[in-house]
């Protein structure tokens, strides 16, 4: 067979046709590398490019501290810090062009005129404190989501994983609290989404709950293939289906098998929690985020530039052009509109 017969140089050349986001990445803080140059980390833009990535979700993350009005505004301004990092780097660009993308029409411009788009997100609602003004200010640094706990219950909410270091017991509000129902709310009117990853099932079946907008998991596996706290269950995935959001596969080597490490793990163990989550809630619910940068990669697919191996192992699997367009980004692109759509 001549190479550009082969399964390998077909699925390439459909992958690189394809509009594909990466939904969760995380970047060092506070030192960051620009991505616009060439790094020893899992995405810059020389590997986005190679592996045919044309957005990236750089998240501002911020670990959650005590529950106090001066933790509370150090992780804001870290925050916006972060955020305007974000912007610094597209900005940085030279050799490979990239812009920030903060609407589904900037994505799609973007994409057309072969830019790479930067998406930013925050992870971890403590960052909000109890101030629901701050969501205003991280959307017009273009945060399109928030990641409403991280490990921690923090005001908004209870993790799935407490930490009892911060004095954490199982739960602190029984799922959301008061002030997260409001940013909740709030979050809706500014077109952000909901992002449920790392909240405890309480918490994540409230917002999907509350929410005017299908909420996401933006970096998750399945809890009925590996049984792990961050996991979803089938019970929390047919929510996702019934709300219209979808789940984001991630490629964190515990959250795909129990106890597992890097050598543990390959493409084909992360496309299995794929298969799974397409089975149970229909393959429009189902998206990719890698959590690169932040504990994701499996063999196979250790940086950004090794993404076409996913598309690789889908078609052996026999999914057509279009399921793979949904995964890879179609379906995340559909529940960025209808938030922007129902935003105000």
């Amino acid at each position: 067979m001549n190479d550009a017969t082969s399964p390998q140089h077909t699925a390439a050349a459909l992958h690189h046709s394809l509009f594909t986001i990466d939904t969760h990445v995380d970047f060092p803080w506070p030192n960051p590398q620009s991505p616009a140059e060439e790094t020893d980390r899992c995405v810059d833009f020389g590997k986005m490019r190679a592996g045919g990535i044309s957005a990236t979700v750089f998240v501002a993350y911020v670990q959650q501290g005590p529950r106090t009005p001066e933790g509370h505004a150090a992780s804001g301004a870290q925050v916006e810090s972060m955020l305007r990092t974000i912007h610094s780097f597209a900005a940085s660009a030279t050799t490979i062009p990239a812009k920030v993308a903060a609407t589904t029409s900037e994505l799609a411009a973007n994409h057309k005129a072969g830019v790479l788009s930067l998406v930013p997100a925050v992870e971890n609602g403590y960052g909000m404190g109890e101030d629901l003004s701050r969501l205003a200010l991280w959307r017009s640094l273009g945060a399109r989501y928030l990641t409403i706990t991280h490990n921690g219950h923090n005001a908004l909410a209870d993790a799935a994983i407490p930490l009892p270091a911060l004095g954490d017991a199982e739960a602190l509000h029984g799922g959301l609290s008061d002030l997260g129902v409001a940013a909740i709310a709030e979050l809706n009117r500014l077109g952000m989404l909901i992002d449920v990853s790392h909240s405890s099932k309480a918490s994540m079946l409230q917002a999907a709950e509350v929410s005017r907008t299908p909420v996401v998991a933006t970096h998750s596996c399945m809890r009925s293939l590996c049984d792990h706290p961050r996991n979803l269950d089938d019970a929390q995935l047919d929510v996702i289906r019934d709300v219209g959001g979808v789940v984001q596969v991630t490629s964190v080597p515990s959250f795909l098998k129990k106890g597992a490490k890097i050598e543990d793990v390959t493409v084909a163990t992360f496309v299995d929690h794929i298969d799974y989550a397409v089975k149970r809630i229909g393959v429009e619910h189902v998206g990719i985020g890698s959590d690169f940068d932040g504990g994701g990669h499996v063999q196979g697919w250790m940086n950004t530039a090794d993404s076409p191996a996913i598309t690789v192992e889908l078609l052996k699997r026999g999914y057509d052009r279009a399921a793979i367009a949904a995964i890879w980004g179609g379906n995340f692109l559909r529940v960025m509109k209808q938030a922007e759509e129902k935003a105000g």
